[in-house]
């Protein structure tokens, strides 16, 4: 399974779910008493799940090191005002030193997002435990990912949910006109190299059926990431990796493993350096704008 870092899960999640939760309405947030979130990293949709659900929200994730950015985050939000829940101490007794197995119910944990460490393929939890087992961005990073939603059914005694994109028809619009199709002949390489479906999006309900999984309802969720003046420092450290072309050189090895050639990879290293220069400059002038649009799919499945 592909690995990633605590601020790429950030990078490439921030915003996300913060214009609307249309695409949501099928899970029946609102309803839901135990939901698991397999493949939380960093837990972005862990606290939009937590913040609709009455019930009690659980992250679950492989790689201890994106969990404990987790909790970390949430401690950090727990620490900042918050004007709505002055006042109310649920929580301040819970032992932050919790065993990451410990019971996902507990209410003392809540605030701070309760977190186990587990693989998606051999969840840690007895058979019908949740009521909803969602995942975000997970099964186009496993090789075998009707595996993963079968252990989904396992957990679940009502609900499974995927969140998925497709990779394959991401869109950028950019005021530097050489991005765009660098961008394009970048993102072709890297498909060709790479060994999972990561276009799988519109077609996860082929995936629910194959493990006998009753697909419910698909809907199409558009997360529009869109940089403009003024930029953040997220903003500026994106271009400066487009400029020494370090963006590009971690993804070299997956690139080479499909089509590309040695030259063509130095060719397009070398024409993306040029285009992230412009992008700085750009920058430098406030008028650097870039709009991408990764479509994501929300498939929801009754077991």
């Amino acid at each position: 399974m592909r690995e990633f870092t605590a601020d790429y899960l950030t990078r490439t999640r921030e915003g996300m779910w913060d214009d609307s939760h249309d695409a949501l309405e099928p899970l029946a947030l609102d309803e839901r008493e135990r939901v698991l979130d397999v493949g939380c990293g960093t837990g972005e949709l862990t606290r939009v799940l937590d913040a609709r659900c009455p019930g009690d929200v659980v992250g679950c994730d492989a790689d201890r090191r994106l969990l404990a950015a987790a909790r970390e985050r949430n401690r950090e939000r727990r620490r900042e005002p918050d004007l709505e829940s002055e006042g109310d101490d649920e929580g301040e007794n819970g032992d932050e030193s919790e065993n990451e197995h410990s019971d996902p119910v507990d209410r003392n944990e809540r605030d701070h997002g309760p977190v186990v460490a587990g693989d998606a393929l051999r969840l840690p939890f007895p058979d019908d435990t949740f009521d909803l087992v969602v995942c975000q961005a997970l099964l186009i990073n496993l090789p075998d990912p009707a595996a993963a939603v079968r252990e989904f059914a396992r957990v679940s005694s009502n609900l499974v949910a995927a969140i998925e994109p497709d990779n394959g028809s991401v869109t950028v619009d950019s005021s530097v006109d050489a991005e765009p199709p660098l961008e394009r002949r970048a993102r072709r390489a890297y498909l060709e190299g790479i060994e999972t479906d990561v276009t799988l999006g519109a077609s996860a309900r082929e995936v629910f059926a194959e493990v006998g999984v009753e697909v419910l309802e698909t809907r199409r969720y558009d997360h529009d990431r869109t940089i403009e003046p003024p930029y953040d420092e997220g903003a500026l450290t994106v271009a400066k990796r487009k400029a020494s072309g370090s963006g590009l050189a971690d993804d070299r090895a997956t690139m080479l493993a499909g089509e590309l050639t040695e030259e063509g990879y130095d060719r397009l290293r070398t024409e993306w350096r040029s285009m992230g220069r412009d992008v700085i400059e750009q920058m430098g002038d406030r008028e650097y704008r870039r709009r991408e649009v990764v479509p994501f799919y929300v498939t929801v499945g009754a077991v």
